[in-house]
């Protein structure tokens, strides 16, 4: 981000912590600097909900589940994390694998691996998502005991 002494980055001086926020936003769009971004972002939040967690466990938050017993596909994407900020990458895929592989995706995208999915048919992007989401209540089913296999 070069530029004349005093030239503005979103109307912040250079070097003041506006512009500082808005190289670091850029950054976390692309390559390797764009996946290290993201890795200790995701593993502050991690962390933080790890240690929140083992300070003042809050019970189900899946209102679903905490409502009618049942998980949504996406129970246990809390735990992922919670598991991840304690060490435990194993017990984090346990909890919901798609949930899991969600966040390795999400922490890669800046390489520019998503231009795959894009490219996918949109009926083909669902169909996937949507295998995806059966598979992930199915599996939730199974974990939480709901379903016998």
């Amino acid at each position: 981000m070069g530029g004349a002494p005093g030239a503005t980055v979103a109307g912040a001086p250079q070097g003041a912590p506006g512009a500082m926020v808005s190289r670091t936003l850029t950054a976390a769009r692309h390559g390797p600097v764009g996946v290290l971004l993201r890795v200790a972002a995701m593993a502050t939040a991690a962390m933080g909900a790890a240690w929140i967690h083992r300070v003042n466990d809050p019970g189900v938050l899946c209102p679903l589940r905490a409502v009618t017993g049942v998980p949504c596909p996406l129970c246990g994407g809390t735990t992922v994390f919670i598991e991840l900020g304690s060490g435990q990458p194993v017990r984090a895929a346990l909890a919901n694998p798609v949930a899991f592989a969600g966040a390795i995706v999400l922490a890669f995208a800046p390489l520019g691996l998503g231009s795959r999915w894009w490219a996918l048919r949109p009926g083909t992007r669902a169909w996937v998502l949507g295998t995806a989401l059966v598979g992930s209540e199915l599996w939730q089913l199974v974990r939480l005991g709901l379903l016998r296999v």
